[in-house]
């Protein structure tokens, strides 16, 4: 991997961990694209998984008064389900079809409340979202969207939906790093940036979450909701045209 790519990793490792830690999800979305671009599918992946890792879990550290655990103890029981059917299936998607799901997720936002009535502070419904953010993540690369459905039309405030979803998506990531990188670290050819680049991110995606929470008090719990689903949603056009040029290319 040539420098000028080692850094671009560096810049967006920093610049998606803050924006991750304002939103919550729209800077693992970010972050997937732009590793697509500089990496092979798999590499990507567990690249994501890594640094999303470190930027989820710190956020987590940095607002864990707020995390709602009994919602996290669950979903890392799904998560583990999850992750074990999409190994055993073996699907990794080419760059195309992972712009272009990634592209649809942030469709899942503008679905009328009336259709679902999801709240991840139940039980049962915690461990849905286990189920389909996981193993959505492990095909798409993300599925922070459709994790927030699972929030949004909780009674929960913006600092607890932060910090539980960054919680819960701790375990998402990790489900990451074990399917695909296990086979690539077997395979003696990870494809993946060199050490010093993730010694590196991981301090810079440690920096950007408190630099995220530093904003996240400066907004209101109507305005956090809001400017979610319009940034997500400019994300995802972004992405479908990044899939037509894909395909279109070929």
């Amino acid at each position: 991997m040539s420098l000028v790519a080692s850094l671009y990793i560096l810049v967006v490792a920093f610049g998606t961990a803050t924006l991750s830690g304002v939103f919550g999800m729209a800077g693992g979305l970010v972050l997937m694209g732009m590793l697509a671009l500089v990496l092979p599918v798999k590499a990507a992946f567990v690249a994501h998984g890594l640094l999303q890792l470190v930027a989820n879990g710190w956020r987590a550290v940095l607002h864990r008064r707020h995390v709602r655990w009994e919602i996290v103890g669950v979903y890392a029981l799904a998560s583990l389900v999850a992750g074990g059917v999409v190994s055993w299936l073996a699907f990794t998607p080419s760059k195309p079809m992972l712009y272009l799901l990634m592209g649809l997720v942030p469709g899942v936002l503008w679905l009328p409340r009336s259709w679902l009535r999801l709240d991840a502070a139940r039980p049962p419904q915690a461990f849905l979202s286990g189920l389909l953010v996981t193993g959505l993540n492990l095909t798409a690369g993300v599925a922070g969207p459709l994790l927030d459905i699972f929030f949004v039309r909780t009674e929960l405030t913006r600092h607890a939906i932060v910090a539980t979803k960054a919680a819960t998506q701790v375990f998402a990531h990790l489900a990451k790093i074990v399917v695909y990188g296990l086979p690539l670290v077997a395979a003696s050819q990870p494809g993946l940036p060199p050490a010093w680049v993730f010694r590196l991110a991981v301090p810079l995606s440690m920096a950007g979450a408190v630099a995220g929470g530093a904003i996240l008090e400066r907004m209101s719990d109507v305005d956090f909701k809001r400017w979610t689903r319009w940034l997500v949603t400019a994300i995802g056009v972004v992405y479908l045209v990044q899939a037509a040029k894909l395909w279109l290319a070929r």
